[in-house]
C-alpha cells in the first residue's frame, strides 16, 4: 500500500476483480529499463512484478508489456527485449517514439527480436490530468478533442489502410480511473461520438491478435528502419548512457565487388586519422550490416564493431562492405542511420568486373563456375538451372552502375558521393588517395607518394615499410587467370552499352569526369 486508506481499498477491490480485466506488466517501481545495462538486473526487477502477480492471482499470459517513458522499446535496448521474453514471454509492445513522437501521423510499427512493436497514439491524458475542471486549457479543450478534434481525428485517420481498416492504440494511467475518472469519461464519450458521427464499427482484440492484424494490414512495416538516437533529444533521454553515437562510421566504401575495394581499404588504413571497423568473424573485414540480415540485429550490434576514436573531432571511422553498392535496401537504411556519412564507390569496366567475379567464384570452387564456362554463364536464359542464374546475376547486375548510383543519390546528396576510377586507383593510387583525403576532409594530409611503392613481381602497389620492406595485398588478390575470350567480351560490350551511356549522362550531370575505360566504351557506341 502506498496511498490513502480509500485508495488502498480501491487497490484491494481491483485485486478482487482480477478476472474483469486484461492485465499486462509494466516495470517494478516504474524503473526505466535503459538505465540497466545488465540483462540479469532487468530480469530481477521483472521477477518482483511476476511474484506479486502470482501471489494475487493476476493472469500473466497476455503476451503484452510496455515500458515507463517508452524506455528501451525505441531506441532499442536489447537487454529489455531479452528480459521480456525470458520472464513474461512477451510478444507485443507499443511506443510513441518510432520513428519519432512528432508528427504523430508518421508513427509506425516494426518487429524486432521476435517482438511486435505497435505504434501508440496520445490521448491527452497523463498521470497529472486527473480532474475535469483542471484539464489544461479548461474542460472544453478535452471535450473539443473528443467531439471532432484531435482525438476523434486520430481514431478516424490514423493509420489508414482503407476506410474499412483503421487501428489506434492508446494508453492511459491508473490515476485517470480514480479522482474524476477522466479515462472512462474520455473513451466512453469518444466511442459514443464516433458511433453517432461516423459509420465506423468499433472493435477490439487482445494485444497479440491485434498486433498480428496490424502487420497483416501493414506488412511493409515489419522491418525496422534504424535512426541515429543522438539526432532526437527524446531518444537520447531514453538511451543508455553506456552507449555513444561516436561509434558510428563517418564514411562507407560501398563497392562494388572486384573493383579494388580491398586495395582502397588497405590504403585508407595507412592514414593515421582513419580507423576501420573491427573484423567480423564471418565476413572478414566487412560488417555487411545495411544489406542483409545483420541489420535486424540492431545498431548496438553494429556499433560494437567500431572502436572508440581517440579524437572524435579528427578521427574518421569507416567500414567497407562491397555488397552495399547494388543492394536495394542499403542506401535507405544507411541514410536513415548515418545521413551525414560520405559514400565512396569504385568503378571499373563492368565487363572486366563480371569476369573477375566469375574467376573469383571458380577459385572458391563454386559448382556453377566450375561446371559452366564464362560465356555460358553470362548468356544463359531464364530457363537455366538456378545455380547458373544466381551466378549470372552476381556477375552482371552489379555492373548496372547508373541504376545503383541513382538509388544511392535518392537518399544522399551528390556532394557526399565520391566515384573513383578503379583503373586509375590501380595505376596511380597516390593521386587517387589525395582526392579521397580532400573529399573526406581528413587531416593531417598523408603523403601516399612516399608511402607506396610498386611491386613489379606482384603487379600492384604496396605499402612501403621501414627498412625498405613492403606490405602487400594477400595472395588471393591480383590472381592470374586467362584473358576473357572475345565472344564474351563482345556480348558484354553490347549488354552494358545502354548502362554505360546512362552512366556517362549521370557523371556529366554530377560534373564528374568520365573514367578512361568509359570513354573507350563510348567510342564503340559511335
Amino acid at each position: 500500500y502506498a496511498g490513502t486508506e480509500e485508495e488502498d481499498e480501491g487497490d484491494d477491490l481491483l485485486l478482487r476483480s482480477v478476472d474483469e480485466f486484461w492485465w499486462f506488466p509494466h516495470m517494478w517501481s516504474h524503473m526505466q529499463p535503459h538505465l540497466f545495462h545488465n540483462e540479469s538486473s532487468l530480469v530481477e526487477q521483472m521477477i518482483l512484478n511476476k511474484e506479486f502477480a502470482i501471489e494475487h492471482g493476476i493472469p500473466t499470459g497476455m503476451g503484452y508489456a510496455v515500458a515507463p517513458h517508452h524506455s528501451g522499446v525505441y531506441p532499442v535496448h536489447i537487454q529489455l527485449y531479452e528480459a521480456w521474453k525470458k520472464v513474461w514471454h512477451i510478444r507485443v509492445t507499443s511506443t510513441e517514439e518510432y520513428p519519432h513522437l512528432k508528427p504523430a501521423r508518421y508513427r509506425r510499427g516494426f518487429i524486432h527480436n521476435g517482438i511486435m512493436v505497435l505504434p501508440r497514439q496520445t490521448c491527452g491524458l497523463f498521470t497529472h490530468t486527473i480532474f475535469y475542471k483542471e484539464y489544461p486549457g479548461g474542460p472544453q479543450e478535452l471535450d473539443k478533442s473528443i467531439q471532432g478534434g484531435e482525438l476523434f481525428l486520430t481514431i478516424l485517420l490514423n493509420p489508414v489502410v482503407s476506410l474499412a481498416s483503421q487501428i489506434s492504440i492508446f494508453m492511459t494511467h491508473l490515476s485517470n480511473y480514480g479522482n474524476d475518472r477522466l479515462g472512462l469519461y474520455t473513451f466512453a464519450n469518444l466511442a459514443n461520438f464516433v458511433k453517432s458521427s461516423t459509420n465506423l464499427k468499433l472493435q477490439t482484440l487482445p494485444p497479440v491478435q491485434l498486433a498480428q492484424k496490424y502487420f497483416e494490414l501493414f506488412p511493409e512495416q515489419t522491418d525496422p528502419l534504424w535512426q541515429n538516437p543522438c539526432d532526437d533529444k527524446r531518444h537520447r533521454d531514453i538511451w543508455s548512457r553506456d552507449k555513444t553515437c561516436d561509434h558510428l562510421p563517418k564514411f562507407l566504401v560501398i563497392g562494388p565487388q572486384k573493383t579494388g575495394t580491398t586495395a582502397l581499404y588497405l590504403f585508407l588504413l595507412m592514414h593515421p586519422s582513419i580507423i576501420s571497423n573491427l573484423p567480423s568473424p564471418k565476413t572478414f573485414e566487412e560488417v555487411q550490416f545495411f544489406n542483409g540480415n545483420n541489420y535486424h540485429k540492431g545498431i548496438d550490434w553494429y556499433m560494437d564493431f567500431f572502436p572508440t576514436p581517440s579524437n572524435i573531432t579528427t578521427d574518421l571511422l569507416f567500414e567497407k562492405s562491397a555488397n552495399y553498392f547494388h543492394s536495394e535496401e542499403a542506401p535507405k537504411r544507411a541514410a536513415s542511420l548515418i545521413p551525414k556519412a560520405k559514400i565512396i564507390t569504385i568503378l571499373i569496366d563492368p565487363s572486366d568486373r563480371a569476369y573477375s567475379w566469375y574467376q573469383h567464384q571458380r577459385s572458391h570452387e563454386d559448382p556453377a563456375a566450375l561446371k559452366f564456362n564464362f560465356y555460358e554463364v553470362i548468356t544463359s536464359s531464364h530457363w537455366a538451372p538456378l545455380e547458373i542464374r544466381t551466378l549470372q546475376k552476381r556477375c552482371l547486375t552489379p555492373g548496372w552502375y547508373a541504376v545503383h548510383i541513382e538509388r544511392w543519390l535518392t537518399h544522399y546528396p551528390a556532394s557526399q558521393l565520391l566515384i573513383i576510377d578503379g583503373q586509375q586507383l590501380r595505376s596511380d593510387p597516390a593521386t587517387v588517395m589525395d582526392e579521397v583525403q580532400k573529399f573526406l576532409g581528413v587531416s593531417p594530409h598523408y603523403n601516399y607518394s612516399e608511402a607506396l611503392t610498386f611491386d613489379p613481381q606482384k603487379g600492384f602497389w604496396c605499402q612501403l615499410l621501414e627498412g625498405g620492406k613492403t606490405k602487400c595485398l594477400g595472395k588471393s588478390k591480383g590472381r592470374k587467370y586467362p584473358p576473357m575470350d572475345q565472344e564474351s567480351r563482345a556480348f558484354l560490350s553490347s549488354y552494358y552499352r545502354d548502362h554505360n551511356v546512362e552512366l556517362s549522362k549521370l557523371l556529366h550531370r554530377l560534373g564528374q569526369p568520365l573514367p578512361s575505360w568509359l570513354r573507350q566504351e563510348l567510342q564503340k557506341v559511335r
